[in-house]
């Protein structure tokens, strides 16, 4: 608990004291000398309503000042006075001192929410080393880092900005950032994002981006954001505190002043008024729906999902159409080796060594791919490649290499049909297909070698992701990608999506999108777009709620996307719209129950039956019991 809530505690509980102190020594009738007397009685429990009020008081003073009086506090303040006017002192300190344990409650729950989000405040670092030339290493503030800086990070420090790692091998923590607990292995050449923590080893990262353009930064400033986009709701509760609450205070004083005129009673008439005020106080509302909403979009932080607004989480909770891309969203993005199919019995590494020796140090995605399988089945074999003295590609079809004295041929089946090699044809429309052949220097027979399967991997999550939407209430999810049909259709029946879309340009997604809007059903199933490239950009844009990928998604995503997946895992998605549904049932059921219970007790204290302990009921009984409601949100359970 926060030292300033604790020494708030501390005063609510005193004044709390010392009113029941006074209530029993008046209800004893001990020390007659002050509670047999009114005006003694009366300035016995000013000191329990100055410990417990004084907060209240002087803000509906200064409200009065300012000439923007009606709000709750001076909604208290009349009503009090009203009270201590009417004789009912400690009815005046009780509704005081209770609406204060409303108010603390409130604090301590916004507190605990705002412990979520802001735990991301503290991902910022404060310093970045940077080696010279010399080598020498340099600590600066990291908004002086340029693109292109060597950076020192020792054990223990964070990344101060978006890089690549030079040298070292290392565990880093990304838990702030991405909800994960378990740390991410890196190790040169891999990317690593600022406002990690390094593990044990030193790690040298060049700088590949500014620290205003860091995932760091980005983060803070829709953190920062968050809380200004109100959801639908929300707004319905300001609107409805700032025309209701003078309504309230204008019956109040219709309810004083005519009835006294004409029963010749003002006494309780006053009283009933001033209970009629304490009632009708909006705090329940105008407290619990928004500490509902900020308590979403904190659990939805804690799991590793960045909310921009409680307005986007309302749309969330309404979510029943996700169209998704599919490269490096649904899949890896980018091509690996799928599987290996030597002929007859022949060794699978030596295949993939022979179409690497051919490939050389071609930069092709399927080079890249073959040599990587290769280096994970036997690295030996890597190391060991020939040389190749002469290489010719052969537009449409492949390549073909000299490798020690054999030409080598790795390509497409017009590639071995044009060399005479006959092929075992293998239909897998998910991969790209690749054979190889060689032609010995010996005898010059042509002999098939094998098939290499290349995909985009599947993320090994995504079809039970699309399961678990489903049954958070997402009605049909669509697929759509700039690869070919058949490729897509392939994709699409692994992953079971309703609908796919294929050999789209960006321009044409953000077309069917639009489409997907105007064919749906209602404007209240709500359509999502996740994605990840800067292609996806204007759909995540023009789409209801924009979805992006934070870990390894483009700026221009992230910029505008709706919401952001710190670690592009797609079972987050779901988790946080069981989250939107939750908030949603949560500031629903607070409303009912805070206008049904106020309207009840609202007749029956203009009808004199329920006096100002009601009173104190209907307004801070019902705030906390929403407050608590509100606070079931923050228990979210990680499910991933």
């Amino acid at each position: 608990m926060e030292p300033k809530l604790k020494k708030e505690l501390k005063k609510i509980l005193l004044g709390i004291g010392i009113f029941f102190l006074f209530m029993i020594c008046e209800k004893l009738h001990l020390l007659p000398m002050i509670f047999e007397h009114r005006l003694a009685a009366f300035a016995a429990y000013l000191i329990p309503y100055g410990i417990t009020g004084y907060p209240v008081v002087r803000k509906a003073l200064l409200g009065i000042r300012n000439r923007q009086p009606f709000d709750e506090s001076f909604l208290m303040f009349i009503a009090t006075i009203g009270a201590f006017a009417t004789g009912e002192n400690s009815e005046a300190v009780a509704v005081m001192a209770f609406y204060q344990v409303g108010e603390w409650f409130q604090a301590y729950a916004v507190g605990k929410s705002r412990k979520n989000i802001a735990a991301l405040m503290d991902i910022v670092p404060e310093t970045a080393n940077v080696e010279s030339p010399d080598g020498t290493v340099e600590t600066m503030d990291p908004d002086e880092v340029s693109i292109g800086d060597i950076l020192v990070v020792k054990p223990g420090e964070r990344i101060p900005v978006d890089g690549e790692v030079l040298s070292g091998e290392s565990m880093i923590n990304t838990a702030a950032l991405t909800g994960e607990s378990v740390p991410r292995a890196v190790y040169p050449g891999a990317s690593v994002i600022s406002g990690c923590i390094n593990g044990e080893g030193l790690l040298r990262i060049r700088a590949e981006k500014a620290f205003e353009d860091s995932t760091v930064s980005k983060i803070l400033e829709l953190v920062e954001n968050a809380t200004e986009k109100k959801s639908k709701t929300e707004n319905f509760i300001t609107r409805f505190a700032r025309v209701y609450t003078p309504i309230v205070v204008y019956g109040a004083l219709a309810l004083a002043v005519i009835p006294s005129v004409i029963s010749g009673d003002p006494a309780t008439w006053i009283y009933r008024a001033c209970t009629f005020l304490v009632i009708s106080c909006p705090c329940a509302l105008v407290i619990s729906v928004p500490l509902a909403f900020f308590g979403g979009i904190g659990a939805a932080g804690s799991n590793g999902v960045l909310v921009k607004g409680s307005n986007y989480l309302e749309q969330i909770a309404k979510l029943r159409i996700l169209v998704s891309d599919k490269t490096g969203t649904l899949s890896e993005g980018n091509f690996k080796v799928y599987k290996v199919c030597p002929k007859e019995a022949a060794c699978a590494p030596e295949l993939l060594q022979l179409a690497a020796a051919a490939e050389g140090s071609s930069t092709h995605p399927i080079a890249k791919s073959i040599r990587e399988e290769l280096k994970k089945q036997a690295p030996r074999l890597l190391e060991a490649l020939a040389p190749v003295t002469e290489s010719e590609n052969i537009a449409g079809q492949g390549l073909k290499a000299v490798v020690e004295g054999d030409y080598i041929l790795v390509g497409n089946k017009k590639l071995m049909e044009s060399q005479g090699i006959a092929v075992k044809e293998i239909e897998d429309p998910a991969s790209t297909v690749v054979y190889v052949g060689r032609i010995p220097d010996k005898d010059g027979r042509p002999e098939f070698l094998g098939t290499i399967l290349i995909r985009d991997i599947i993320k090994k999550e995504a079809r039970e992701a699309i399961e678990a939407m489903r049954n958070a209430g997402v009605e049909e999810v669509i697929m759509l990608t700039g690869d070919r049909t058949s490729v897509g259709e392939a994709v699409g029946r692994e992953l079971q999506v309703d609908r796919v879309y294929a050999d789209l340009l960006p321009q044409d997604k953000v077309r069917c999108v639009e489409k997907l809007l105007q064919e749906r059903n209602t404007e209240e199933q709500v359509l999502g777009f996740v994605g990840d490239g800067i292609n996806d950009a204007p759909v995540l844009a023009r789409a209801d709620v924009g979805i992006a990928m934070g870990s390894m998604g483009s700026d221009a995503a992230i910029e505008a996307a709706d919401v952001v997946i710190m670690d592009d895992d797609l079972r987050r998605i779901p988790m946080v719209i069981r989250i939107a549904h939750k908030t949603v049932r949560i500031a629903t059921q607070n409303i009912v129950f805070a206008l049904v219970i106020k309207a009840l007790i609202l007749l029956f204290g203009a009808m004199g039956i329920a006096n100002m302990w009601a009173a104190v009921f209907a307004d801070v009984g019902v705030a906390v019991l929403c407050i608590l409601n509100s606070m079931r949100i923050l228990r979210t359970r990680r499910t991933i």
